[in-house]
C-alpha cells in the first residue's frame, strides 16, 4: 500500500526520538493512505515554518513477515474502543506509553473531531452522542509506526516537494475569497476538504498539469456554486 507523510522538511531518515508524544496513537511516525491529506498537512506545517512543505511517498508492507514480527492494532472505524485509546494516548499526565503495539492503524482525530472531543471531555455531550456524530464524519486514515521494529514495514519510494499543488491552490483560494467574500482560512479549508482537491492531488488524474481554472470549475460544480 502506498502511504504518505507530510512535513515541513524533507524526511531523509525516520528518527522516532524526534517524534512528539501524546498523539492519537502515541509517539511514532505517522503516515496516511490519502495523499491529499498529507499534502494539506505539509502545506500547513510548511507555512508555519516558512518552507514549501514536503510529502514523502512510501510503501507499507503488511505481509506475513511483518505480521509475525510486529504487534499490530487496527481500528476499522470510529468507535468506543478507538475513543478510549485516543484519550489515553493524548493524556499528557501519562509518563509512559499506554500501549505496546508496534503499529496502530485507524481513523484520525483531526480538527473537526477534536472540537467534538473537547465537548465530550468537558461533559457537554455523552459518549453515545459523540460516537453518533462521528458516524457521519468523512473517512480518514492514519498509521503510526511506534517502534524501530515497525519501520521494517516501510520502504521509501520518493520525496516529492508540494510546491506545484501550492502554486495551483493559491489562485483558487484567492478566487474563492473574491467571488464569495470568504476569509482566507475559510477559503483554504473549503478547498482542502473538497473532492476537487482530492482529484488535483491524485497524480493519476493529471489534473495538476492543467490550468488551475479546471480545478476551480470542478470545485464550483461540487459545491453547486
Amino acid at each position: 500500500m502506498k502511504v504518505y507523510h507530510g512535513s515541513y522538511v524533507k524526511v531523509d531518515k525516520i528518527d522516532l526520538m524526534k517524534c512528539k508524544p501524546n498523539k492519537d496513537f502515541g509517539k511514532g511516525f505517522y503516515v496516511t493512505k490519502f495523499r491529499h491529506h498529507a499534502e494539506s498537512w505539509a502545506k500547513v506545517m510548511g507555512e508555519k515554518s516558512g518552507t514549501k512543505g514536503f510529502v514523502s511517498e512510501l510503501e507499507f508492507f503488511e505481509n506475513d513477515f511483518i505480521k509475525s514480527i510486529c504487534k499490530i492494532k487496527r481500528f476499522d472505524a470510529y468507535n468506543e474502543e478507538w475513543l478510549d485509546f485516543v484519550i489515553k494516548n493524548r493524556d499528557k499526565n501519562q509518563e509512559t506509553p499506554v500501549h505496546d503495539y508496534d503499529i496502530v492503524i485507524g481513523p484520525v482525530a483531526n480538527d473537526k473531531v477534536q472540537n467534538t472531543l473537547r465537548l465530550f471531555l468537558k461533559g457537554k455531550i455523552s459518549k453515545e452522542k459523540f460516537l453518533t456524530m462521528l458516524a457521519h464524519h468523512e473517512e480518514t486514515h492514519q498509521i503510526c509506526f511506534c517502534t524501530l521494529n515497525s519501520l521494517q514495514a516501510l520502504d521509501r519510494i520518493d520525496d516529492t516537494p508540494t510546491y506545484d499543488l501550492v502554486m495551483i491552490s493559491e489562485p483558487i483560494i484567492e478566487r474563492l475569497i473574491v467571488d464569495f467574500n470568504l476569509d482566507e482560512e475559510k477559503a483554504t479549508v473549503l478547498l482542502f476538504d473538497s473532492n476537487a482537491y482530492g482529484k488535483l492531488s491524485d497524480t493519476d488524474t493529471k489534473l495538476y498539469e492543467k490550468d488551475w481554472t479546471e480545478t476551480y470549475k470542478l470545485l464550483l460544480d461540487e459545491l453547486k456554486l
